[in-house]
């Protein structure tokens, strides 16, 4: 039997303005979208699912720490412009001895950590 990663999926409120950061802002390739949910991420490997919060179980979900770090290039560049957009942070940008790391909050409050790779 073999396993593998499909997706992740966050949990929003508002999925126009979840596609405005996660598009948009974040500049993620998006794959596919419905009325409900936008995939991120094309190719073979596992995606990451933007769906609409319907359900009185899902509701809960929008707004918290998602557990999922991005890997970018040039993450100072990207810090000040998602700063000049006016993105929110949970964490600003840090350097440590294994690296530079920040936390931004999307428009539902989902935290998504960012490290430079």
């Amino acid at each position: 039997m073999a396993i593998k990663m499909k997706n992740v999926v966050v949990f929003v409120l508002d999925l126009e303005k979840a596609k405005h950061f996660y598009k948009e802002q974040l500049k993620l390739p998006l794959v596919q979208e419905s009325v409900t949910m936008m995939e991120f991420f094309p190719g073979d490997g596992p995606t990451m699912g933007v769906a609409l919060a319907m359900t009185d179980m899902a509701k809960p979900l929008a707004g918290r720490h998602t557990g999922i770090t991005l890997t970018v290039t040039d993450i100072e560049s990207l810090c000040k412009e998602l700063t000049a957009a006016g993105v929110k942070f949970a964490e600003p940008l840090e350097r440590s001895p294994w690296g530079k790391m920040a936390v931004v909050k999307d428009p539902d409050g989902n935290q998504i950590a960012l490290v430079e790779g």
